[in-house]
């Protein structure tokens, strides 16, 4: 089976490195351009065009896939099947008819729960006790297509968007070679999916996602901060400037009288804030131009006063 593997960012390498590891034909990676990193603004390659030259498979970087000229290289190609992971690109109709045995994507929750760009963030933020990946067969609508194989990872009490993406990554890569063979013996079970769901679409994270509104209950902030680490991290302001949040603790305590933002107490266990119901203790931060700490060594360097406001 000569197999066409497509991803960019440090989630598809697991699966590239079992497809080499397991001895499949992957005839081509693609992959996403070089991007500018660092002061220097040197080209960088992407994470999955570093495991693809440590296998000596041969490397394409389009700007788009669907442009006629590239097309006509994968037409050139003759793929039995197309694997797709976090490529970052649109998937024209015509590469999804192109390989006999279809285009099929490595997805990051279990459809039809979150589809979209960011389910592993999201699964985290709203509290799911359980994620897992999905192995479909792609169509022209986003994360609707058939679906061939899943596999179920329960989150951690501390899961954050960082060690789920890395749970689901490996979970990933096993789910892929314990399901191709049959897709290529055609024993596979393609299970339709239904047209809602029952989630909603997890659009891609931004920035301004982890500003943090102390006007909600604390337990939500608390899988906030869990969901954005480490990007884009949850943040408030604290006397003007930029306060990273990269780990805290939900209270059940209710300080119904405290504006919400307003830090009540601080100990070497963290610094108290109250919210809309309950309090946050926040535990590890970073001020803006500042190293990330525990809360007791922020507080032996910088004077924080009861009462402060944050968010403000």
């Amino acid at each position: 089976m000569k197999i066409v593997y497509m991803g960019t960012p440090d989630f598809a390498v697991p699966p590239l490195r079992a497809l080499a590891e397991g001895g499949y034909e992957i005839a081509a990676v693609i992959t996403q351009p070089d991007k500018p990193k660092g002061r220097g603004k040197t080209l960088m390659p992407t994470p999955v065009k570093e495991e693809a030259m440590k296998h000596g498979i041969p490397v394409y970087q389009p700007k788009k896939v669907r442009d006629p000229e590239f097309m006509d290289i994968l037409k050139g190609i003759q793929p039995d099947v197309i694997v797709v992971a976090a490529f970052g690109q649109i998937i024209s109709r015509e590469l999804l008819e192109l390989p006999k045995l279809g285009c099929i994507n490595i997805h990051a929750s279990l459809l039809p729960k979150y589809r979209g760009a960011a389910p592993i963030q999201q699964a985290v933020i709203n509290g799911e006790k359980e994620s897992g990946v999905t192995i479909m067969r792609m169509g022209t609508g986003i994360d609707t297509g058939d679906m061939i194989s899943q596999v179920i990872v329960p989150l951690a009490e501390d899961e954050t968007g960082g060690s789920l993406f890395d749970k689901l990554s490996l979970a990933g890569a096993e789910l892929l070679v314990k399901t191709l063979p049959s897709i290529e013996n055609g024993t596979a079970v393609y299970q339709k999916q239904p047209k809602e769901s029952p989630t909603p679409y997890a659009s891609m994270i931004t920035k301004q996602m982890g500003c943090m509104d102390f006007t909600k209950g604390a337990l939500e902030l608390e899988r906030l901060v869990r969901g954005l680490n480490p990007w884009p991290s949850a943040y408030t302001c604290l006397n003007g400037k930029n306060l990273k949040i990269w780990k805290s603790r939900a209270s059940a305590f209710d300080q119904t009288d405290a504006l919400p933002g307003t830090i009540l107490q601080m100990d070497k266990s963290g610094i108290y804030v109250a919210c809309s119901k309950g309090v946050l203790i926040l535990e590890e931060v970073q001020l803006e131009g500042k190293k990330r700490m525990d809360a007791d060594a922020f507080l032996r360097g910088y004077h924080l006063e009861a009462g402060t406001v944050l968010g403000v």
